[in-house]
């Protein structure tokens, strides 16, 4: 029998969805304690850490998924008062999300809960190593999406 050799970008795809796993199963309770579902909680904290108000595609296009599902979510969040909906003067039809006072609250009673892991796994790991591992894992996300955009043209 011969050993299956992986190339070194099937090896990255393989670590980057098992770390996608781990990263949730790390913040799993804090995420419960929010009774927010993962998607809602996602969109929260990309309004609330928003330097400008983002709409539903924006935020879509940022994280990859699709605008239905994160218009659900938004949805929802304005259902239980932690996010409005505001008119967006660049656009007719995409309104602006706004986080409430109640959902910056929830998102930074969430922040708090998650910090007591984050400090954990930072002191077995090193800040640096993340800091060095989230530039190089930005410049590939940077030509995945650069060639994405070229492909889609």
């Amino acid at each position: 029998m011969t050993e299956q050799r992986f190339t070194d970008f099937e090896r990255f795809a393989d670590e980057v969805a098992r770390l996608r796993g781990r990263m949730r199963a790390l913040y799993a309770d804090t995420r419960a304690a929010s009774e927010l579902a993962e998607m809602e909680l996602t969109v929260l904290t990309a309004v609330v850490n928003a330097e400008v108000s983002p709409t539903v595609a924006q935020i879509g296009r940022s994280l990859g998924h699709p605008r239905q599902v994160v218009q659900r979510a938004a949805n929802r969040l304005a259902e239980l008062g932690l996010s409005a909906f505001a008119d967006n003067p660049d656009h007719k039809r995409a309104s602006l999300i706004i986080a409430t006072e109640a959902g910056r609250a929830l998102k930074a009673a969430d922040h708090a809960r998650a910090q007591a892991v984050t400090d954990a796994i930072v002191d077995r790991v090193g800040s640096t190593a993340f800091g060095e591992a989230a530039d190089r894992l930005h410049t590939i996300r940077g030509a995945i999406e650069s060639y994405l955009r070229e492909n889609d043209a």
